[in-house]
């Protein structure tokens, strides 16, 4: 069984693993450790745990659990104290102060979930993302870097804040798998935070895996305005070290034009300016649904659909 090991954050590493395992194959996701911002924001400030958002994303997507196990998981409160925190976050949180261990937290719940594959985190320290604007400006966390809107007038330096130590079960995933993923999601705080982690991208780079970049399909307006898919690349392989990828996948369809319209204020589609045989263009978008036209931008975001995706990889893992 061929080993699938995908790098991320939550929302991106959930849209890959949620399509890939329908698939026989063996998947670990590995998670970005810096969320600062909501439930997990507070849960973190307030009770000192480890980050609980982005690993429950993966869990939920792994899942092989009822539906109503999975909702739970997700479940929001919308009212009183815990208005706000997601009901797999505070779960997440109480067993790792009942095991006294985060891995020990996530173990249990995968358990519980019955989730096919791993979930690690790249680290086990207690880290926060911080950047260096050109301007001097320093933001503090990864909700602050992702709401940003001065990063595209160009940054000084990215760093965590303390230096972490690496997971050494990420390094042994990345040593073995078949195939890594970079997953899509936001360039800073979600990948190249990843990266941050020592000896991450020296055991991406030394893998004998075959490597693919999945590209965001829209730019974030003040982080990467009119970058285009050379731009996100360059970006991610300044801090891996080298170009390490075989495969770079980009969406070719375009979205509704009332969609583009409405997405406008907070970025645009990311265009492929690339090409050759590494180049995998395809057609990687969600489902709009069109009943009910004056409902569409509610009901409807442009983002990957997670059965494309998964198609597209499994082709490239048949050819290994």
């Amino acid at each position: 069984m061929k080993k699938i090991v995908i790098i991320g954050g939550g929302t991106g590493n959930f849209v890959v693993l949620n399509g890939l395992k329908k698939y026989k194959v063996a998947l670990s996701a590995i998670v970005s450790m810096s969320d600062s911002g909501g439930s997990t924001g507070i849960l973190r400030d307030e009770l000192g745990v480890l980050p609980p958002g982005d690993v429950r994303q993966c869990l939920v997507a792994l899942s092989n659990s009822s539906r109503l196990m999975r909702s739970l998981m997700n479940y929001r409160f919308e009212n009183g104290n815990l208005e706000g925190h997601s009901f797999g976050n505070i779960l997440l949180s109480a067993l790792e102060k009942v095991t006294g261990s985060f891995e020990k937290a996530i173990k249990q719940v995968g358990e519980i979930l019955v989730i096919k594959g791993k979930v690690i985190p790249v680290t086990m320290n207690k880290v926060h993302l911080k950047m260096i604007l050109n301007n001097r400006k320093i933001l503090e966390g990864e909700s602050e870097i992702y709401l940003s809107k001065e990063i595209d007038q160009g940054y000084k330096n990215l760093f965590l804040e303390p230096y972490p130590k690496v997971n050494p079960e990420v390094i042994e995933e990345i040593k073995n798998s078949d195939l890594l993923v970079i997953a899509p999601g936001g360039i800073y705080t979600s990948i190249i935070s990843n990266l941050l982690v020592e000896g991450v991208s020296k055991a991406i780079c030394n893998s004998k895996a075959k490597k693919v970049l999945v590209v965001n399909l829209m730019n974030r307006k003040g982080q990467t305005t009119g970058y285009k898919v050379s731009n996100h690349l360059n970006e991610i392989v300044k801090f891996l070290g080298q170009d390490p990828f075989d495969y770079i996948l980009v969406n070719k369809s375009r979205p509704l034009k009332e969609l583009i319209h409405f997405y406008s204020e907070e970025g645009e589609l990311i265009e492929n300016d690339l090409k050759g045989k590494r180049i995998i263009s395809a057609d990687l978008l969600g489902p709009i649904n069109e009943k009910n036209k004056n409902d569409l931008i509610k009901r409807n975001l442009i983002r990957h659909d997670s059965k494309k995706l998964a198609r597209e990889l499994i082709k490239i893992v048949d050819n290994l």
